[in-house]
């Protein structure tokens, strides 16, 4: 329960030290510890909703919803990333190659 109170002020700090419009992920963990759980699903998922945050719960023992987890956030990110298109020039472009250039002379 001392994790899940804390949480208000854990997101007070990252508004405050991260950058404008961070993503956040609310995810309840050791889900597969039901008997000894603490914050039900409910609890925890509104609270989440009054702050305008997505939850999940996961378990790192049984890899329920660890995949998830990650995915949520690169999908909220994706969408948080303006759209590129062809319209945006050579200034885009990455060229992951090397430029080999004609040596004079030499064995290689």
């Amino acid at each position: 329960m001392d994790s899940f109170n804390n949480v208000k002020q854990w997101l007070q700090e990252i508004d405050r030290y991260a950058t404008e419009g961070v993503t956040k992920l609310l995810v309840g963990n050791k889900s597969d510890l039901t008997a000894k759980k603490v914050v039900e699903y409910n609890t925890a998922k509104e609270f989440a909703d009054s702050i305008g945050i997505q939850f999940i719960e996961a378990s790192a023992k049984d890899s329920t919803n660890v995949e998830q987890a990650f995915l949520a956030m690169a999908q909220q990110i994706k969408e948080r990333m303006p759209a590129t298109g062809a319209a945006g020039g050579e200034k885009d472009k990455v060229n992951l190659g090397r430029n080999v250039q004609d040596s004079s002379g030499g064995c290689c």
